[in-house]
């Protein structure tokens, strides 16, 4: 196969879809999204083995358990691929959507509209609710897409795509607006990257070193996030029971997320009474504590098992795993420094009953998503009703945390006059 040509090919398809696709209506994308998650659910079992296929050989490849977690696709997962885009079609068609008109002194009116981005590409790794998420708000948003997926996950993405084609082809789209790519050769993404002839934006989910190589080498613009190291911080006048619900959520519910917490901060004043409990917590979870030496002294005195101590090279690190580092801290002023110094920038957690400290953090602390009293895993765009997410950003420019509908549109000036002329 000629790489080459061949994502020339894809990228020319996927151009003439846009046009079909951004002036498409509501109701014939509503409907594919519809005929999507029927064809999901019908064909469950289908996905089911292909995905299987899919696990056995990550398997025989040695693949890290945090992709082998996001690799796996649970009936749960393939309910909730349905339900996503059962969400989608629920909201709002932001396309079209006029808004800001004022009339200036000259007699025009002035104003914004809502359109799409035109062609989006998407590379991923592991995770095939992607491929699902990705193409339901690329229909909704009037885009279309190229699915560049990771090798681990082949099967089951033709399986998807094949589902997705189907319900396009029956609200009467072009099928074209979402492309597959179907070779596993790497030399697919360098080509990807580099045609914003064709391409207008390329969004990445996927390891630390993909992220690096498409930073360094794309063309097109990018909506990204590089890692997330994620905070949840104690303050000392938290509820005992929701510091501890929220911590443990925060890092035991799923390790291999990039909304998982990486690193706990607790204030020294509570530290001897809800440490202890969080460590009986993790304990069962065999979650190593990475700990600088003041909470490395309160657990070793509390007799907790799995215990290491801390370098600097911990509070910037994405472990993806069952590992925590932790540290205490005077206040709210030290959270708030050590997590703008460290963080991601992706989402992190204050636990207070004091509304000042609340108030404080979530203006102060500079990430895509600043929570209080709430897990870090609920930043995403499913749980945020934004129906899926196409990635998470963590750029200030164009969009910040989950990627949704609006996310993958621009705003463009519309000037309606009468005739009007400038003196």
């Amino acid at each position: 196969m000629d790489i080459k040509q061949y994502m020339e090919d894809i990228g020319r398809r996927a151009r003439k879809a846009s046009r079909a696709m951004a002036k498409a209506d509501s109701a014939a994308k509503n409907q594919a999204l519809a005929l999507i998650a029927a064809a999901i659910r019908r064909d469950a079992a289908l996905l089911r083995e292909a995905n299987q296929r899919d696990l056995a050989a990550a398997r025989d490849n040695g693949l890290a358990p945090a992709m082998l977690d996001r690799l796996t696709l649970s009936d749960k997962a393939i309910a909730t691929m349905a339900e996503g885009l059962e969400q989608i079609v629920s909201l709002a068609d932001p396309i079209g959507e006029i808004s800001n008109m004022k009339r200036r002194p000259t007699g025009i009116q002035v104003g914004q509209m809502r359109v799409p981005l035109g062609v989006i590409g998407i590379i991923y790794e592991a995770r095939p609710n992607v491929t699902v998420d990705a193409a339901g708000l690329c229909i909704k948003s009037g885009n279309s897409t190229i699915l560049r997926g990771g090798s681990e996950a082949i099967h089951c993405n033709q399986a998807l795509a094949k589902l997705v084609q189907e319900g396009l082809a029956g609200a009467g789209l072009p099928t074209d607006a979402v492309q597959v790519v179907e070779t596993t050769d790497r030399a697919a993404v360098g080509e990807l990257i580099a045609m914003p002839q064709y391409v207008d934006v390329i969004v990445p989910r996927g390891g630390k070193g993909l992220i690096e190589r498409l930073m360094r080498e794309s063309k097109v613009p990018m909506i990204k996030h590089l890692d997330g190291i994620c905070h949840v911080y104690i303050d000392s006048s938290a509820d005992l029971d929701k510091a501890v619900k929220v911590a443990f959520n925060a890092k035991c519910h799923r390790y291999g997320t990039c909304n998982t917490m990486e690193t706990l901060l607790v204030a020294r004043a509570i530290a001897p009474r809800v440490l202890p409990m969080l460590a009986q917590a993790y304990a069962a979870e065999k979650v190593e504590l990475r700990c600088d030496a003041e909470a490395l002294a309160l657990l070793q005195t509390a007799g907790y098992p799995h215990l290491a101590p801390a370098t600097d090279e911990d509070w910037a690190t994405e472990y993806l795993a069952p590992i925590l580092s932790v540290k205490l801290i005077d206040g709210i002023d030290q959270a708030i420094d050590h997590i703008n110094h460290w963080s991601s920038h992706h989402t992190d957690s204050i636990v207070t009953e004091n509304h000042t400290d609340a108030m404080r953090f979530l203006r102060e602390v500079d990430s895509a998503s600043v929570m209080v009293n709430a897990s870090t895993r609920f930043a995403d765009g499913f749980e945020y009703g934004l129906g899926a997410e196409i990635g998470i950003s963590n750029d200030k420019l164009h969009a910040r945390g989950p990627v949704g509908l609006e996310g993958l549109t621009s705003l463009k000036y519309i000037v309606l006059g009468q005739g009007e002329v400038r003196k």
